[in-house]
């Protein structure tokens, strides 16, 4: 091929390579122009997104302390717990004669929790310990009846069933002298072992149906009857009988999760049939006086914190229950020491009659 044969072709091929750099230009100048375009159009979602995450992260930062504070923290609070308890009527003699003050029932009674033996709700009743608290000193048993004597057969763990046995083979006759002072506390312990790791039976009735627990229920108010008059019967120079209710952890929700156990759909039911029984039974005799422990301890368990609940007690919004969740805890002793020592003062005029 000559020279002038080949001009026309360098010249066609020049301006072929030409037009390609400038398309490849212009499909490069294009692409950032839509990669600009795109990049607006996406930045929107991306602001809402982290806008949300904000506001996520804003809610956590409030609901977490929130969380925590009224659902899980459970503080036990320094200082008194419970109902005023009036000093007048401690500052007479209420009766000259020989008074046995007696305990029976389960750890309520007994003093499981406590911090001290002196402070268990018994001995506490009592007795003032070294540390009492300034508006409880001098307000004891001891102060006003001045030939008392005590005697504790509670025992922990124990259910209504063992009281029976208790009753009968270490509970004496007294003395025709001796007036009784009995405080007991049967039938918690009936309610809540085995804590759902056995299938429910008498005596360890968690997780039954309502259903299953009415003839153990019945039984329960028979097995009370006999004991009361078993006890009645130990002091033939007269007695007079307190007897608790049974307090609820759970403030009344039911919700055994929130005290660490397995959810027991009936549980809340059964255990007001329970306290309908001691009630029942404490109103059907004349000398036998429930003690509002139930009531007492309402707003003091898991939900304590939870102001938005009927129960919230905003003077003293704190947890008067020991670790096992079934007994009281050093204050829980001192506010029912406090309840038992109310309902005796009332009753004082009737104390060796």
């Amino acid at each position: 091929m000559n020279v002038r044969a080949r001009q026309p072709f360098m010249v066609e091929l020049y301006f072929s390579f030409r037009h390609i750099l400038r398309s490849r230009h212009l499909l490069v100048f294009s692409s950032r122009v839509i990669d600009v375009d795109t990049n607006e159009r996406s930045s929107k979602p991306l602001i809402w997104v982290r806008k949300c995450l904000l506001l996520i992260g804003v809610f956590l930062i409030f609901a977490i302390p929130a969380y925590v504070e009224f659902y899980l923290r459970r503080p036990v609070g320094v200082g008194p717990a419970g109902p005023k308890v009036p000093a007048e009527p401690f500052q007479e003699t209420w009766t000259h004669r020989r008074v046995l003050v007696l305990g029976l029932g389960d750890s309520i009674t007994r003093g499981l929790g406590a911090d001290k033996t002196s402070h268990t709700f018994f001995n506490r009743m009592v007795a003032n310990p070294n540390d009492e608290w300034p508006d409880m000193r001098g307000k004891c048993l001891s102060r006003c009846l001045p030939n008392l004597e005590t005697s504790n057969l509670a025992v922990s763990g124990s259910t209504s069933l063992d009281h029976e046995a208790i009753i009968d083979d270490r509970l004496e006759v007294q003395d025709p002298s001796v007036f009784g002072l009995v405080v007991m506390t049967s039938g918690g312990n009936d309610l809540i072992h085995s804590y759902g790791r056995r299938p429910p039976s008498e005596g360890a009735m968690y997780g039954a149906t309502l259903n299953e627990a009415g003839p153990w229920i019945e039984s329960f108010e028979t097995r009370l009857e006999s004991n009361l008059a078993n006890v009645t019967s130990s002091f033939p120079g007269g007695c007079l009988i307190f007897i608790a209710d049974i307090y609820d952890p759970t403030d009344g929700v039911g919700d055994a999760p929130s005290i660490r156990l397995p959810r027991w759909r009936d549980g809340l039911a059964i255990h007001q049939k329970y306290n309908e029984v001691i009630r029942r039974v404490a109103e059907s005799m004349d000398h036998v006086h429930l003690v509002p422990l139930h009531e007492t301890f309402l707003g003091h368990g898991a939900h304590c914190r939870q102001f938005w609940r009927s129960t919230y007690d905003s003077v003293d919004p704190h947890y008067w229950f020991f670790t096992n969740i079934e007994d009281p805890n050093d204050r829980g002793y001192d506010a029912i020491r406090r309840i038992f020592l109310n309902e005796i003062i009332a009753r004082r005029d009737q104390i060796g009659a």
